[in-house]
């Protein structure tokens, strides 16, 4: 992929398939990759079945590479160095944060544009300099390291912590017990 072009389709076993570019297609399937409900396989499905408009056309023996392209149109072409990282960004639980700081990036607001390319957007968001979000970002790394908070991160972590802490989801089923469990001790 070139990052002087923004791709509207790619190209899987020699044949271009078009794709689904936008943003908001592009949140959908990393909020999917988040669901506690849907496991891996689930997971890719639901990528393939947004990202790819005519996804039940892809040849069988072509599915991996559509996976693996549509990996790299998601991460805009950028690679991984393959080391673990703690996860720092929860697009769902987030979006009330950045969705502020990209209009502002972007000036103007984006929610009103739905056909904003992905890698934009993505553009926008690496952008982002000094704010809410950034200090949010900063926070949750250096507890992640397990660094001591400076007395000013400490105090707005105590005020913001539930904009500064990743809420885990649960599956259905481990809300129910926890529900339950709850009943017994209250």
């Amino acid at each position: 992929m070139n990052a002087y072009d923004l791709p509207t389709s790619l190209e899987i076993g020699g044949v271009g398939y078009s794709i689904r570019y936008n943003w908001r297609a592009v949140l959908d399937i990393l909020i999917a990759h988040n669901d506690p409900e849907l496991d891996p396989e689930a997971q890719t499905m639901v990528m393939l079945q947004i990202l790819y408009p005519a996804w039940y056309s892809i040849p069988p023996e072509h599915i991996e590479e559509a996976i693996r392209k549509g990996c790299d149109f998601i991460d805009a072409g950028q690679k991984d160095d393959g080391k673990p990282k703690p996860k720092m960004i929860d697009w769902e639980q987030d979006a009330s944060i950045i969705i502020p700081e990209i209009n502002k990036v972007a000036g103007r607001e984006i929610r009103l544009s739905p056909d904003i390319h992905w890698w934009t957007f993505l553009g926008w968001f690496m952008g982002i300099g000094d704010g809410l979000l950034a200090s949010v970002l900063h926070i949750r790394q250096k507890k992640a390291k397990g660094q001591k908070l400076e007395k000013w991160e400490q105090e707005f972590y105590t005020a913001n912590k539930a904009i500064c802490d990743l809420q885990r989801r649960y599956t259905a089923e481990e809300q129910a017990e926890m529900d339950n469990l709850n009943k017994w001790l209250n």
